[in-house]
Parts: C-alpha cells; structure tokens; sequence
C-alpha cells in the first residue's frame, strides 16, 4: 500500500503527462487499506454507547455522505486531473487563500488522526498491561512510528503492505466466529443475547440527540475517500476513478454495517465501552480463549500501520506546502545523506506526537474521544471545501444541486451532534479552535500576498513569501 503516493501530492502541481501503473481493482483495495484503522475498530464502540443500535443508520448516513464527497471529487477529477486534488480544486474556485488554508486544515486533521490512532494503540495495549500508564505505550509506540518513517518511502512502503493484510484478517475473523456464535456453532458462557432490536425505543434507546452526536463516529471511519483523488493521477485509464470509488465505498459500508450489526446482536450496547474493541466485547462470553488477544493484536497492527501513514503523510506534506511557498521554505530542506528525509518536516510532525504523549498524561481517561472528535471534525471541514468548491467550479445541474445540499447538511449534521453529547464536546471547541487559528494565519499571509504582487506586479511569482 503506497499512503505516501496518496497523500504527499496535497499541494502540488498538474502532472497530467504522468503514466499511471494502477488498476481500478487495485485502487480500491488501497483505499480500503488506507480508511480501515482504529476509528473503524475502537472509534465505533464511542459511537454505539452514545447512541446504541442505531449506530448502524449512522454508518448508512455516513457511507451516503461520503459518497456525494467522493462524488463530486470525481468529477473535478475527471474534468481537470490534478495532483494537488482537493486542496489544488479549493485554491482554484476561491483563490490561493482557499487552497492555503485547505492544506493547513488537512495537515493538522492529520495530525490530529496521528494521535488519536496512537491514543488508540495505548488503550488497547493496556488490555494485556492495564497496569501500565497510557503515556509510556504512547512513547513507545512513537519512536517506532518514526523509525519506520526514517527507512524511507521504499522501506515504508513494505512494512505497510504487511500490515494491510492483519486489518483485512481481523475483520474476516470477526464476522466468520461471529456468524457461528450466532448460529449455535459456538457456545457462550452467557446465553442472554439481546438480538436485533424490534421496537423504535430499542433502535434509539438513547434519543435521537444521541443518534445525532454519534454520526462524526461514523463518518470518521470512512476518512480516507480522498485516497481516491489524490491516487487517482496513477491509474492507467483516469476515467475509472469513479468506479474504484464506489467500489471502495460499497465494500466498506458493507463491511462496517454488518460487523457492527453482529457486534449489537451479540452483546448490549451498554457493555460497550472505549477501553476495548466492541468487537471484542462482542466475542467475551464465547469460550474463545484467542479471539480477544489475536484481535486486539491485529487491531494494534491496522492502527500502527494508520498512525505511521499519517506521520509519513504529513512530513511529506509539509515539505510540499513549504515548495509551494504555503509553509517556511525550512520544511522544505532534504537531508541527501538520509536518502532525502525531510528531517525538519519530520521534527515538527514529531511535536505533534508529543503533544498526544503529554495529552495522555494529563488526561487519559478522555484524550482518544476528545482527539477522536477533533480530528473527525476538521475532517468533515475539507470534505465540505470539496462540494463546495466542486459548486464554484463545475456546470451543476439540478440533481447535483440537491445532492449538494443533501451532503453539506449531513457534514453539519456530523459536526453540529457534537456539541450536545458532554462526553466528547471539548473535542468540538478543540477544532474550533484549530480552524481559527487556520483562519487568522490565513487571513494575515492574504495581506502579505497582496503587498507582496503589488510590489512585484501581476505576473510575479508569489512563491517564497515564508522564504
């Protein structure tokens, strides 16, 4: 699984001359690999105790807004195929402030994503060693992290295929004991299944305030769709893009719906709690005496693969930003001797790890929902750039109209559900918070460019404004 392709193109420029080497097939798998991690496996089970088994129509909502976001990014695809995707669309439909401010929400979502997959990896390892404080998993797992990033792309890219493989076992095994505990092929020590819910109170035992704080849960785990866009620039036939898409996203919704539908017929949903897997809370009364330990370590795998993506991704995001003049042409500098690591690009990706590190001292029974929450919302932020921007760029007809409508309120919808769940609402202030200081950074750098073309006239480059 090449993430570094599919994610370190953010800024850059057209390519159009490029010959792709992929598949429609292969782009899909890679997409799958690069959504499916922790947010699907641990992030869910935040979800169902919030909302209970109505957290499967939150993955259907989800996958539906998903699919107009995907939509619409392949149509600007087709129309104009660009390296820098979603954010070079956003910097052409509003200016370069757009296309700014787009990469900066991007990078810090992924940094967010970065530790709250390594939030994720400490609380689950805390399963064998619970006595063991959730910062020193967090340490460790962050020096490996960057180790792995220090092999380089090459190395990279190896150690990832390997650990793509455990995500796609993991949820094999779930649904196949699951299915036979179900059937009776397996016993339990407890017999008191609550099955499938008949009545409307039982589908929403919570409210439906509940329902709607649990969606950014849902569309959390779907992150990743833009894979498509920015890998899209590889395929052979460019015009496949749509269909790697929908097939990306048909698998996956089936996938999340009827592993979580199996996952609320086999245990209460008040049982389900943040410390562990609801798949593996799922499995506990079922004499399976492996299933909890070979799952929590394939969850481990899936989520260290995401996490060190996410670190690869934004080094090398931030060294493009910093060429494209978007970010101090520090970040740009390559050690040649360390096979052309981006060293201070990685240095400040690292501050990022850190800051989860210390997070995870000071609150560690609500840092993975807070970061979680964040990181979902700046997420559903680009996803909203992309329809909106496709709006500006595109001749939209009547049915795209109202498919843009439909996503931009399921995006608020998302976003807005946060504020009434006490739980997880810091994590709401907290990309508020992140968005305005992307904003007024922004809005400064727009004066600077101003100056800086009236100095220079129309025709001058405005790249090297950090230099």
């Amino acid at each position: 699984m090449d993430y570094f392709t599919c994610t370190s193109g953010v800024g850059g420029k057209s390519k159009g001359e490029s010959k792709g080497q992929l598949q429609w097939w292969q782009l899909s798998l890679i997409g799958i690999g690069c959504t499916i991690g922790t947010g699907y496996f641990l992030g869910s089970g935040i979800g169902i105790k919030i909302t209970g088994p109505s957290m499967v129509f939150s993955f259907i909502l989800a996958a539906i807004g998903t699919y107009i976001v995907f939509h619409f990014l392949a149509k600007m695809t087709s129309e104009d195929p660009q390296e820098g995707s979603f954010c070079y669309y956003a910097g052409k439909a509003f200016g370069r402030w757009a296309g700014f401010s787009c990469g900066w929400n991007y990078w810090s979502s992924k940094i967010l994503i970065m530790g709250s997959q390594l939030t994720a990896l400490s609380i689950l390892s805390r399963f064998w060693f619970p006595q063991v404080p959730l910062w020193i998993f967090a340490s460790g797992y962050a020096i490996l992290a960057i180790g792995v990033v220090l092999l380089g792309s090459k190395g990279f890219n190896k150690v990832e295929n390997i650990l793509a493989i455990a995500k796609t076992a993991a949820i094999l095994m779930f649904i196949i004991l699951a299915c036979a505990a179900l059937i009776g092929w397996i016993h339990g020590s407890s017999n008191s299944q609550p099955g499938l819910p008949a009545t409307m109170h039982s589908i929403f035992p919570e409210g439906y305030r509940a329902f709607w704080s649990s969606l950014i849960y849902a569309f959390y785990a779907y992150g990743g769709i833009e894979t498509i866009g920015l890998l899209s620039m590889q395929l052979k036939n460019k015009e496949d893009a749509p269909k790697s898409g929908k097939v990306m996203l048909i698998v996956l919704t089936i996938i999340y719906v009827i592993s979580i539908i199996l996952a609320i017929s086999m245990v209460s949903y008040q049982a389900i709690n943040q410390k562990e897997s609801p798949f593996v809370t799922a499995m506990s009364a079922y004499n399976l005496a492996f299933f909890p330990h070979v799952f929590n370590g394939a969850i481990i795998i899936a989520g260290f693969s995401t996490m060190t993506a996410s670190l690869f991704a934004v080094t090398n995001l931030l060294v493009t930003l910093a060429k494209d003049g978007d970010a101090p042409k520090f970040f740009g500098k390559e050690i040649k001797k360390l096979k052309n690591l981006p060293l201070p690009s990685l240095g400040l990706a690292t501050l990022g790890l850190l800051g989860s590190i210390i997070t995870a001292l000071l609150l560690p029974g609500k840092i993975y929902g807070y970061i979680t929450t964040a990181a979902g919302i700046l997420q559903m932020y680009n996803w909203a750039f992309i329809i909106i921007s496709a709006l500006k760029i595109l001749e939209i007809k009547m049915g795209d109209k109202v498919l843009s409508t439909i996503g931009l309120l399921l995006l608020l919808s998302a976003v807005t559900g946060t504020i009434f769940e006490k739980s997880i609402r810091f994590g709401f202030f907290v990309s508020l918070l992140l968005a305005a200081l992307i904003g007024i950074v922004t809005l400064i750098m727009n004066r600077v460019w101003r100056k800086t073309k009236k100095k220079k006239g129309n025709g001058a480059s405005l790249k090297g404004i950090f230099e």
